[in-house]
């Protein structure tokens, strides 16, 4: 159960993802466990079809994270998890004491 995605259209955080996707779900947890309210946005299984994902961030594979808090959009989940991490992390909880 995604209750950080309860707050639906209101939510700072868009991630377009896809079913049964390891790599989305590792961006999942991440946001889950910053407990950070996002939208998620389920998109089409088939690559070619993925014309929502092309428009938002130039690319139609998933994940990608659009974050109006910072205005970043971001493919990749490596990428997304760095980015996570950094922005909304230890470091930034912990008062960098990196």
């Amino acid at each position: 159960m995604e209750t950080s995605a309860s707050a639906a259209s209101d939510a700072p955080i868009t991630f377009y993802r896809l079913q049964a996707c390891p790599y989305c779900e590792r961006v999942a947890r991440l946001l889950n466990e910053y407990d950070l309210e996002y939208r998620s946005r389920f998109v089409e299984p088939m690559h070619s079809q993925r014309d929502v994902v092309k428009r938002v961030a130039g690319v139609r594979t998933v994940p990608v994270v659009v974050d109006e808090n910072t205005g970043v959009t971001m493919a990749e989940s490596a990428n997304i998890v760095d980015y996570l991490e950094s922005t909304y992390g230890e470091g930034q909880t912990a008062g960098g004491d990196d």
